[in-house]
């Protein structure tokens, strides 16, 4: 069986499955109250002096290494890191001017996103091979990765990825709001507010830059004050800016411009549905992008002839804090998958 019709039939198939089960919501996940996410945990050189904040878990091979959404850092792995560090070599990083890594020197785009990774993980002497998990913009991301470090990488988890033809797709099913997003890239009042090192707590532009973005209801009081102190400074809001203005732009054309076969490196997709569009559209309107969403990824699982587009019930954007168990099951298929292929390839090698 070719692999999109694979991939769209275990779409469909658990569409259909998940619908009764979809009136029965998981228990709330735990808070985060690791202090490790209230610190650096090891600041890496990857050149001229600009280090990124690595944390690294576990011992094994292959490195599961995971890149968190837009604005996001480490801890959005923090229901699933250390579960898979049980396992193997597990490790996630802040992208450069977010959380404890240094400012940005770069657009904060895919490319220059999976180039810091391949230079962080050379200089922490974290060898290949890898499974790369990406969530959200990191979706993109890791997906340039794979494709520039393509002897390196042996799976893919993609975790409600961003898609490179998402904006003009969506814009094209209606309504989309592409104008409020193009105002909103043109605000620079949050970075000008911070020009001075620090958006002080007095200062009229701090809710909105800081206080209404920082604090998260999965973590601690000292990990949201930790985010409310880095938030608040010019190289924070710098990067998380050009990260919003690279994800429909640059990002999308570096994706774009990457591979569409991977061969048989699994490949698994997770996609949250039904995706929650605003209260005011009318269920035609939310049914179309729901879809719309599914066909998308069901054309990244159809990268690999071990691809699979698996549809989440009961869960949000962020698979990661709703379902981190369905996330964990996924990495560990893959490794399992890519583990298997490795020995095929031994065997093979010595005949």
């Amino acid at each position: 069986m070719e692999a999109t019709t694979f991939a769209v039939l275990v779409a469909v198939g658990l569409s259909l499955a998940s619908s009764a089960a979809a009136q029965t919501m998981p228990a709330k996940p735990p808070i985060v109250d690791d202090p490790v996410y209230t610190k650096p945990q090891q600041l890496v050189d990857v050149g001229g002096g600009r280090r990124l904040n690595l944390y690294c878990l576990g011992e094994g091979s292959p490195t599961v290494v995971f890149d968190s959404g837009l604005g996001d850092s480490t801890v959005a792995w923090a229901l699933v890191q250390p579960v898979i560090a049980k396992k193997t070599r597990a490790c996630s990083y802040d992208r450069a001017g977010l959380a404890f890594s240094d400012a940005a020197t770069q657009p904060s785009d895919a490319k220059n996103d999976a180039e810091d990774l391949h230079a962080l993980l050379q200089a922490a002497h974290v060898a290949p091979p890898y499974v790369l998990v990406g969530h959200s913009s990191g979706g993109m991301a890791v997906r340039v990765f794979a494709d520039r470090y393509r002897d390196e990488v042996v799976g893919m988890v993609i975790v409600d990825g961003a898609h490179e033809d998402q904006s003009q797709r969506e814009e094209a099913a209606g309504p989309f709001r592409k104008a409020k997003w193009e105002a909103d890239l043109k605000d620079t009042s949050c970075v000008d507010a911070a020009k001075n090192g620090v958006i002080a707590k007095n200062d009229p532009l701090y809710d909105k830059c800081v206080g209404k973005v920082a604090i998260d209801p999965h973590y601690s009081q000292a990990i949201n004050d930790a985010s409310l102190k880095y938030s608040a400074t010019l190289k924070w809001q710098s990067a998380v800016l050009s990260e919003k203005r690279s994800v429909f732009d640059a990002s999308a054309d570096e994706t774009r411009a990457t591979r569409r076969d991977f061969g048989d490196m699994p490949i698994i997709v997770l996609t949250h549905a039904p995706h929650p569009w605003p209260k005011d559209w009318t269920q035609a309107s939310q049914d179309r992008h729901t879809l719309l969403w599914e066909d998308m990824h069901n054309e990244v699982a159809a990268m690999s002839t071990h691809g699979v587009n698996e549809i989440v019930p009961r869960s949000g954007h962020d698979i990661q804090y709703d379902r981190p168990e369905i996330v964990i099951d996924a990495i560990e298929q893959t490794i399992s998958i890519a583990d298997k292929q490795a020995r095929q390839s031994t065997v093979a090698s010595t005949k």
